[in-house]
């Protein structure tokens, strides 16, 4: 096994939790001890962890009478503080620290933000301190939170150029059909011109988790895209983090050889942060989609949707509503919308603030 620099674990719900819906205190103690191994070797390991809301259910008892949302935000207050009492335990037990981040969509929206994101977890890791990230149930808005921590794990995998992204699970991997069919056989190494995602994969969410292996897998391939090695596999099997880096079990993604800018990271994960978007006409399209690089001028802008600020990520589309890209704005809705079709200004999107499908 070939040390990386940094990597990414991310646990999900249904690894960490027992069938009564209360945390796997033993499963927790096996993965910690397992990334305390790693950091022996060398590593840098970042951990993206669920189980908040069900350590919240060992200790409160009466929630139920509360509705949903105010239910979730409950268990994750409470939850959150239990959660890390066992993970800072565990973690003492090695002579090592862990500490809590929480975070929020919108903590990630402004490149200002997302940067100070970023310097706080690279202070972490250089202290040798575990960061073990969250998204922050107590004060997301539904509609703003993340699908789930599979792509709050993505989006934190690709802001620390982390070398691998491991996710896990309950199920071993990508199957070539869904695991209930007795003639699907795991796929050790995904390849999207091979398989039909939407067959191969179920989007059952788990008992406890908000999302399901199509998300799991299209994160894969987003992720990978950006130059990571990602691995999907079954969290509940002893030493997985070490067999899965050996590609001994597990689906893995391969990285691309060629990587974005950290930049243009950023705004490749930032694309529903803003619901408004950039109309462009037939000749900006083909001049986007060239060989050549191009930055997109508002004389190739048919319509402007919505509002934005400065510096937001914004979607582009054609005018079939098609999208085109992402790319991070260099002046407001209002005064870009003043400069569609004119010739003779500063680019809307600069193309090094510029990422396409």
């Amino acid at each position: 096994m070939q040390a990386t620099k940094k990597i990414l674990v991310k646990i999900g719900s249904n690894v960490l939790t027992l069938a009564s819906g209360l945390p796997d205190t033993e499963r927790i103690a096996h993965i910690v001890a397992q990334i305390i191994a790693l950091k022996k070797k060398g590593y840098q390991v970042v951990l993206v962890s669920s189980g908040a809301v069900a350590a919240g259910r060992s200790v409160v008892k009466d929630a139920q009478q509360l509705d949903t949302i105010s239910q979730r935000q409950v268990l994750a207050s409470i939850g959150q503080i239990e959660l890390m009492k066992i993970y800072s335990s565990l973690f003492e037990d090695h002579n090592s620290r862990c500490s809590q981040v929480l975070v929020t969509k919108e903590s990630f929206r402004t490149r200002q933000h997302y940067l100070n994101i970023k310097n706080c977890l690279d202070a972490l890791l250089k202290s040798d301190i575990t960061p073990i990230i969250n998204e922050n149930d107590v004060v997301s808005i539904t509609e703003l939170m993340f699908t789930d921590n599979d792509e709050l794990s993505g989006l934190v995998a690709s802001m620390l150029s982390v070398e691998s992204l491991l996710l896990l699970s309950n199920v071993d991997g990508i199957f070539t059909a869904h695991p209930s069919d007795p003639n699907a056989r795991l796929i050790t190494n995904f390849n999207k011109e091979e398989v039909d995602l939407e067959d191969a994969v179920s989007d059952t969410k788990s008992e406890f988790g908000r999302g399901g292996m199509l998300t799991k897998a299209t994160t894969a391939m987003k992720i990978a895209n950006l130059g990571i090695d990602v691995y999907i596999g079954n969290g509940s099997k002893d030493q997985i983090l070490k067999a899965l880096l050996n590609k001994e079990t597990g689906t893995f993604f391969k990285a691309v050889t060629s990587k974005p800018s950290p930049v243009k990271k950023w705004v490749a994960q930032s694309g529903d942060f803003s619901k408004a978007c950039i109309v462009i006409n037939d000749g900006a399209k083909e001049a986007l989609l060239s060989d050549k690089a191009n930055s997109l001028l508002p004389v190739g802008v048919s319509a402007i949707k919505g509002s934005f600020k400065k510096g937001d990520v914004i979607n582009i589309v054609d005018s079939n509503n098609q999208h085109i890209g992402l790319g991070k704005v260099a002046y407001d809705s209002k005064e870009a919308t003043s400069y569609i079709g004119e010739r003779g200004h500063v680019p809307l999107v600069h193309y090094n603030y510029l990422v396409l499908s």
